[in-house]
């Protein structure tokens, strides 16, 4: 069974971890062999960007071994000063198969150092930023998500739920990624 760690924080998007999560989830309604894994710096719930109350299952010291670790974004200032959650990412990073992240979530892996000379992609809006403050990452501007082996990234919010699709389909096959987003009722395109 494969674990699936989605960091939740104060000002997370929604549907950046959401998405994901519901991705996930019903793939194991649908035959794939997984499990999610909330996790957050602190046990209590992170309040997402509109008000949004998310519990996390886990804190960063107490959550099972993680087999993928998926970043989602949202306003990442905070996190990208917070040396815990930092510090945790390239830990997780180094014992995961895949390390993954929606939209500005690439911030919080650019700070962490996890980004330096490979591609990675972010939302639109925020291309310019990501280049800018981290000029060793190679940019991709045009791709909903850019699949670099080990690391795995996606432009902004619904394009985190294609990318998170595109996991399950590397991980569990075709068939249950296209079942999955049948079960969804989501038009999703490899």
């Amino acid at each position: 069974m494969l674990t699936i760690g989605i960091l939740l924080f104060d000002e997370v998007e929604v549907l950046d971890a959401c998405g994901p999560f519901e991705v996930f989830s019903t793939a194991a309604r649908m035959g794939a062999d997984l499990r999610v894994a909330t996790v957050a710096r602190e046990a209590r719930p992170a309040v997402a960007r509109g008000g949004l109350p998310i519990v996390p299952a886990h804190t960063l010291g107490d959550h099972p071994p993680l087999d993928v670790v998926l970043v989602p974004g949202g306003v990442t200032a905070a996190v990208e000063r917070d040396p815990a959650v930092l510090a945790w990412v390239a830990r997780v990073r180094e014992r995961a198969r895949i390390t993954a992240a929606v939209c500005t979530g690439a911030f919080i892996l650019a700070e962490a150092g996890v980004l330096d000379g490979r591609p990675a992609t972010t939302h639109w809006e925020d291309e310019d930023e990501l280049e800018r403050r981290w000029p060793a990452v190679e940019v991709r501007r045009e791709p909903r998500w850019v699949d670099d082996g080990d690391l795995v990234t996606s432009a902004g919010i619904t394009a985190g739920i294609d990318m998170s699709l595109h996991l399950v389909r590397r991980l569990f096959g075709a068939d249950v990624a296209v079942r999955t987003a049948r079960q969804m009722e989501y038009d999703w395109r490899e």
